[in-house]
């Protein structure tokens, strides 16, 4: 499973967004805030769903060194 999320920016979006949505679910006592660890997971693995189906990369692309 190859890696489509990179940069420490948006890892550290994705977890402050994932921390979010989960503060909110936990301060409202709803089971709807255990949706913020996917975004946490995300950044964690390096790998999201969303992004393989819609076919988006945030990682660099590296010139190949084979001639």
């Amino acid at each position: 499973m190859p890696k489509n999320v990179c940069g420490s920016t948006e890892k550290t979006v994705r977890v402050v967004i994932g921390l979010a949505i989960f503060g909110v679910g936990w301060y409202y006592q709803s089971l709807w805030g255990l949706i913020g660890l996917v975004p946490i997971t995300t950044a964690v693995v390096g790998w999201c769903p969303l992004s393989y189906i819609f076919g988006t990369n945030t990682c660099e692309v590296r010139p190949s060194t084979k001639a």
